[in-house]
């Protein structure tokens, strides 16, 4: 019996294709023998025809079996359209990329190798009931489908939740950061506020500051000014003065000496330095005798 190459489950669904396949080519065959047929039966009456019958007949059998064929053949190819369709579907829902090489579908090889399974698998004495015609559907992958398959999907899938699990935390703290930024920037916003109003206030106490000092430097400078007049007419009057207290010194002076020269020429003053002569000789004999 002639392999394909393929696990048993699969080989089982090629078979089913190519039962529906024989079934279709089966109704084509006998849509094609009805026309002829349908041609012996409604224009082959007479015995003899002319050229131009024979043309006419031959023109219109040619229509309905070029018609005929054509049909199946459009819907041969929109059927295996939709047999792609299922198989590409089933795959990406397995998030898997199917790829297919057309030029292989003409490998005379290949095409000799279905034919001989199709003969091996459809014999009169391996041919199975009727019933086995009707259309399977096609089976999950996960139902039999390739165990390795499933564990790289799985493994994806652990992947997927972690990353979601990380994603989600990335997002919070992303939350939690524009939050503090938004507090940032209105504490910001609330502090340059803050120093506009006191930077202000400082320009306006700074402009006090500095009239009042231009206030306190006029008046030292008048102070100083006026301390400086006052310096200069103190220094004058003790100038002055100290002339009229040297002019009053010496005045006194010989007033003093007038006087003393006017108190010792009087008789009281004379009387006065004898007595005092004769206490002085009495106290030096009263020490003498004390001496002794």
């Amino acid at each position: 019996q002639a392999e394909l190459g393929l696990n048993e489950h699969h080989q089982n669904e090629v078979i089913n294709y190519m039962r529906f396949a024989r079934f279709k080519r089966g109704l084509c065959l006998k849509t094609v023998d009805s026309c002829f047929q349908d041609l012996k039966d409604s224009r082959l009456v007479e015995e003899t025809f002319t050229v131009d019958e024979v043309v006419d007949m031959l023109d219109g059998l040619q229509t309905v079996v070029h018609s005929e064929v054509e049909s199946e053949l459009i819907n041969t190819t929109y059927t295996n359209v939709l047999l792609l369709r299922q198989l590409f579907s089933q795959a990406e829902k397995w998030y898997l990329k199917l790829q297919t090489d057309v030029s292989e579908l003409e490998n005379r090889e290949l095409l000799e190798q279905v034919a001989e399974f199709e003969k091996s698998e459809f014999t009169s004495s391996n041919k199975k009931p009727s019933a086995d015609l009707i259309k399977p559907k096609l089976a999950p992958l996960n139902e039999g489908g390739s165990e390795l398959l499933n564990k790289t999907v799985a493994c994806l899938q652990e992947e997927n939740e972690k990353l979601k699990i990380r994603l989600k935390t990335i997002e919070t703290q992303a939350t939690a950061a524009l939050d503090e930024k938004s507090k940032l920037e209105k504490s910001l916003k609330d502090l340059q506020m803050i120093q506009g109003d006191q930077k202000t206030n400082a320009n306006q106490d700074i402009t006090e500051l500095e009239n009042k000092v231009a206030a306190l430097k006029c008046q030292f400078e008048k102070t100083l000014n006026d301390s400086t007049a006052n310096q200069k007419f103190l220094e004058e009057n003790l100038v002055t003065t100290k002339h009229d207290l040297l002019r009053v010194q010496d005045q006194l002076s010989t007033a003093e000496k007038e006087l003393e020269k006017k108190f010792q020429q009087t008789a009281a003053y004379r009387n006065m330095k004898e007595i005092l002569t004769k206490k002085n000789e009495q106290i030096k004999d009263l020490r003498k005798k004390l001496s002794k």
